[in-house]
């Protein structure tokens, strides 16, 4: 199965070429330019990641973040922030507001593919891990 990635970006060329890189990498891209975009395609089909842009143009693009580790359906999906806030203390914040890992822009994209790679595998992971407590929760009863 193609692993999906939502991307949430509002620069049309930023979000152009980190689209352009995951369909090159075999990773089906989901462009999202707002948070009104990326909640409903959270919705509509869950991502294995979200790459996602912290400072939108009019928006905090760490409430998605904070709002999907809220959420149990959401939780395990992880969050990868793409960011030009790369100062130690701006990661700090990104990583408190529920984002897995940063990465500074310009985005280095073998960075990108790592982690990309390491946190889609971690969600999986838990995911799996979700689904088991479930069934056992599910037997018990």
């Amino acid at each position: 199965m193609r692993r999906r990635v939502l991307v949430v970006e509002d620069n049309p060329a930023n979000s152009e070429l980190l689209c352009d890189w995951l369909e090159a990498e075999g990773i089906e891209a989901v462009p999202a330019e707002n948070l009104e975009q990326a909640f409903a395609a959270l919705k509509n089909q869950q991502p294995d990641a979200v790459l996602l842009d912290v400072q939108l143009e009019t928006e905090d693009g760490l409430s998605l973040a904070a709002w999907m580790r809220k959420e149990p359906v959401f939780r395990s999906i992880s969050v990868i922030a793409v960011t030009a806030h790369a100062m130690v203390t701006d990661q700090e914040r990104i990583i408190r507001a529920g984002c897995d890992v940063c990465i500074s822009k310009p985005v280095d994209f073998k960075v990108l593919r790592v982690e990309l790679r390491r946190w889609m595998e971690h969600g999986a992971k838990l995911q799996r891990e979700d689904a088991n407590h479930a069934e056992i929760s599910t037997t018990k009863r």
